[in-house]
């Protein structure tokens, strides 16, 4: 842990930031593992820094949240939310430990480095500057579990949050935007179809129900609403993908090349621009579904049909720049950049904590989940420069 020496309190911002970086990236919080260390780890840090945490574990208590506020709490603050989980550095192509923070040519090499790391040492290395400043109004430092997997731990955050007597004006998502502005966000739907049917000799292949066939007639569904949606919208042209996305992603099924498959399961996902009803939009492939497949697969077997199970959702994030929270920062925002069809935290904070949220942070998205991940030095310099602002404004006593 880095410590208060009088080495770290001469230590230059960007310089903590690594050190910091050095720390998170040495954590393997791939999101199947416990988050517990990297949680315990920043938590002790809070502390030697006179600040408290609350920590918020999940049913199991092998993963967690992490909660902090710096400055008064009688005045609505500033959220400051990140994720502590990664995907899986399984690929080929890396070139140095995924787990060991690498330096080469201006860029921080490591997983999570981008996504999204970079941006809690960069918050990590505020705090002492957070904690000696005189603050008008509050920080809450927010860290969470299983982002990366549905945002699972997000939402115990925003409850918390949303319960407090004074509760923020606005949340920071510090996902990677090339520290530009990002002012919406998709959400999602990710579910898994299984389709029941019966299995035989292939040979007598009319006597079955052919799971594996009736599946691909449900995503043959999907993908025609998919053109659909992308031929009439709705649309929001300041989206990467001015519209909401419909597709399979995966799909099993099958035990043999002369057995009709009785069993076959595969997954999709709804991505949906906010004014979008993703809910809607699943209820009516639903209907369909039941109305046009699922006959005649029950004419073959009483027994065969359709099953949905939903793996996670989580909402979109809509534009917040008409609120009194965003106009309290706009001075201090970075350009603005658009709106983004990946996932973040900012739709939870807006849709169950009721905080206006916006994305800025350090790296590119196209880093993350890829070999040889990376963030670059002066991404983080800029994120340290928007955090000074950001606590200078904190300060003003308006």
């Amino acid at each position: 842990m880095l410590q208060e020496t009088p080495e770290v309190r001469t230590m230059s911002p960007i310089d903590s930031a690594k050190k910091h970086l050095k720390d998170l990236v040495g954590f393997d919080t791939t999101s199947r593992n416990s988050n517990r260390p990297l949680i315990d780890h920043m938590a002790a840090f809070l502390r030697a820094h006179g600040v408290e945490p609350v920590i918020l574990p999940d049913a199991t208590g092998e993963k967690a949240n992490l909660i902090a506020r710096i400055g008064p709490a009688d005045r609505p603050g500033v959220v400051l939310s990140g994720h502590t989980d990664v995907v899986p550095a399984l690929e080929k192509g890396w070139t140095s430990p995924p787990f060991e923070l690498s330096e080469r040519d201006g860029r921080l090499y490591g997983r999570g480095s981008c996504d999204m790391k970079g941006f809690a040492a960069c918050v990590m290395a505020m705090v002492p500057r957070l904690v000696r400043a005189e603050l008008s109004r509050p920080v809450w430092l927010c860290f969470s579990h299983d982002e990366e997997v549905g945002c699972l731990g997000a939402p115990a955050i925003a409850r918390w949050l949303a319960a407090l007597d004074v509760p923020p004006m606005l949340a920071i998502i510090g996902e990677p935007t090339d520290m530009t502005l990002v002012t919406g966000q998709k959400g999602k739907i990710a579910m898994r179809c299984h389709a029941h049917g019966t299995s035989g000799h292939s040979s007598f292949a009319p006597d079955h129900v052919n799971a594996l066939e009736f599946a691909a007639r449900v995503i043959g569904l999907i993908a025609d609403r998919a053109r659909e949606i992308e031929r009439d919208g709705p649309f929001d042209r300041d989206f990467t993908v001015p519209h909401s996305t419909m597709l399979a992603t995966m799909i099993s099924g099958g035990v043999a090349t002369n057995v009709t498959p009785d069993a076959c399961s595969f997954t999709f996902e709804i991505r949906s621009l906010p004014d979008h009803d993703a809910r809607a939009e699943l209820d009516a492939l639903k209907a369909r579904v039941e109305r046009e497949i699922v006959p005649a697969m029950k004419a073959g077997s009483a027994e065969a049909g359709i099953e949905w199970e939903e793996i996670f959702s989580y909402p979109a994030m809509g534009d917040c720049t008409g609120s009194d929270g965003f106009a309290f920062f706009r001075d201090i925002m970075p350009d603005w950049s658009g709106k983004v069809s990946y996932g973040s935290e900012g739709g939870v904070f807006e849709t169950v904590g009721k905080i206006p949220s916006v994305i800025v942070g350090p790296g590119s998205i196209r880093q993350a989940h890829k070999p040889d991940e990376f963030v670059e030095i002066e991404q983080l310099r800029l994120c340290l420069d928007f955090l000074d602002r950001l606590s200078a404004r904190l300060a003003v006593t308006a």
